[in-house]
């Protein structure tokens, strides 16, 4: 097991083929609880799911992987993990509010209220775009939870999310397989799918400074 979290950390083409090599057909069950790990558990937000996505789909193209079974598997883990993760942040995260130090709240309402107000009025586009930014796809379930955003909303957009998360970079991955220089460099591409997926954010919070000004 240590020497399986040896190779998912970093996540390279090098390590992917080992755990290929000695897992065999039992890849899918590690990557599936790997989705599920990172998108599921507040603490571990350090998993490597977009290097990973893109190379399950690169060895897609290989015909190593079916690519179909991967985009099935890989959904239902990210949309469990997200869920599990809201209902965490929902049912376990509010009790922080509790706690006091001194007589004092340790969190100030305020700041779930603030939280609150903040995914009914821009949740549905937050977690969306959280799902391609590392740390952030992790953090955003947990703090909707905590926020108490509306259920059946958060769940319709998690699902549009984990579409768009799984489908794009499995199907880049397969794509761009045959092309070496891509191949080789697996973290650079994940960076800059990052940056694409995050420049709306970055133009609307840009659009509404200048507004103010």
């Amino acid at each position: 097991m240590i020497e399986l979290f040896k190779h998912l950390l970093p996540l390279t083409d090098e390590n992917f083929t080992w755990i290929f090599e000695h897992y065999g057909t039992a890849i899918y069950a590690i990557l599936f609880l790997v989705i599920f790990i990172e998108t599921g558990l507040v603490a571990m937000p350090f998993l490597p799911g977009d290097s990973l996505l893109f190379l399950a789909g690169l060895f897609a193209h290989k015909g190593l992987l079916e690519l179909h079974y991967l985009f099935i598997l890989l959904f239902i883990a990210a949309v469990l993990g997200d869920n599990c993760n809201y209902w965490i942040g929902r049912k376990i995260g509010i009790k922080i509010f509790d706690f006091k130090l001194k007589g004092k709240a340790l969190v100030k309402k305020e700041y779930l209220d603030n939280t609150h107000v903040f995914f009914e009025k821009h949740g549905t586009k937050a977690i969306i775009m959280a799902r391609f930014v590392p740390f952030v796809r992790t953090f955003a379930p947990f703090a909707a939870g905590i926020g108490k955003m509306d259920y059946k909303k958060y769940l319709l957009f998690d699902v549009i999310g984990g579409v768009l998360w799984i489908g794009s970079l499995l199907t880049a991955g397969y794509l761009l397989g045959n092309v070496d220089i891509i191949a080789k460099h697996v973290d650079i591409v994940c960076i800059g799918i990052v940056g694409v997926s995050v420049l709306p954010i970055l133009i609307s919070v840009a659009k509404n400074k200048f507004a103010k000004k």
